[in-house]
């Protein structure tokens, strides 16, 4: 093959592969966010369409805004800047957003009333050290995506971005191994196994965020885990293994998805990674179009600008420094 034409097959599959971080880590936002809070669906009835819970069907929920509220940041400074990006999540707390984790709106709440971050971050941890919530990881993609040719860069803004708000080391450690997983399955020969890209994630996430034997453990057997010893709690371990338990036991993007929203519980949040995972394998192209389509979302809150699939392409391209066409 001419070497030329090489290059640029493998950047174009990079690029589809970051945007389809992007476009599927929404997709599953929106695909279960109807399935938050109920149990999960029996494996003979599979919820497989975008249906209409607490929001009109399509709609993406407080993972996302969340994220977007991050990716506006990283598009404004460089490197990311923690006390703008928590002016930007406070802005956005206090458009009364329809949904809001209490860890999270514990730390905003202080941080709007002027304790600072650090404090506000610390103190919430304090009042619940156990407390090792999901809340940093369901917004961390956009660091994959605007530093997926900086490796170290990426793992110290996805702690810091972590820090702001959730400060327990299983929380920072989640988000910097699912930006390494995204980081590893973009820049993965088409002929390598995904798995390959996984043990490579964990050992450097272990290195660098320290993570658990025990939590490496269950993120190295996620892929055996059988359906009914799941738990889709808003525990961040278990979103993390539920999310690659369903990208690892899959064959295709839509595959994944189903498995992961239809976990149940936290739902939504589950179904965010495994799409930004299933997306950084599987790339845009192999979303469904009918998911898609149906995506919408209003971003920031009470400005009547909705958000579509290819305004979240446009963030990709911009993150990642891409060609905004496509």
């Amino acid at each position: 093959m001419d070497p030329i034409i090489c290059d640029n097959y493998v950047m174009n599959l990079e690029q589809d592969r970051l945007r389809g971080i992007a476009v599927g880590a929404v997709v599953g936002d929106a695909l279960g966010m109807p399935l938050e809070f109920h149990p999960a669906r029996p494996i003979y009835d599979l919820q497989t369409e975008m249906t209409a819970g607490p929001l009109p069907a399509g709609s993406f929920t407080d993972d996302t805004e969340m994220a977007l509220s991050l990716a506006e940041s990283l598009l404004a400074h460089t490197p990311l800047d923690p006390d703008d990006l928590v002016q930007r999540f406070v802005v956005w707390y206090q458009s009364n957003p329809p949904d809001v984790g209490i860890h999270t709106s514990r730390v905003l709440g202080l941080i709007a009333e002027g304790v600072t971050w650090q404090e506000a971050s610390r103190m919430a941890q304090e009042e619940e050290p156990e407390n090792a919530s999901n809340g940093s990881l369901m917004r961390a993609w956009p660091v994959a995506i605007a530093r997926w040719q900086q490796r170290e860069q990426l793992i110290e803004e996805s702690r810091l971005q972590s820090l702001v708000t959730h400060t327990h080391p299983d929380c920072v450690g989640a988000c910097v191994l699912l930006n390494l997983i995204l980081y590893e399955l973009v820049h993965r020969p088409s002929e390598t196994p995904p798995d390959a890209a996984l043990r490579e994630a964990i050992t450097v996430a272990t290195d660098k965020a320290k993570i658990a034997e025990d939590f490496r453990l269950l993120v190295e057997l996620a892929g055996v885990r059988s359906r009914e010893t799941l738990a889709n709690t808003g525990w961040v371990r278990h979103t993390v293994e539920c999310a690659l338990w369903a990208v690892l036991t899959t064959r295709s993007f839509e595959e994944a998805l189903v498995q992961a929203v239809n976990l149940g519980e936290d739902a939504d949040t589950t179904g965010s990674v495994a799409g930004a995972i299933a997306g950084a394998l599987y790339g845009l192209e192999a979303i469904p179009r009918r998911w898609k389509d149906a995506l919408r979302g209003e971003f920031p809150l009470g400005s009547g600008n909705i958000w579509s699939a290819i305004d979240l392409i446009n963030l990709a391209n911009k993150l990642a420094g891409l060609s905004t066409t496509h």
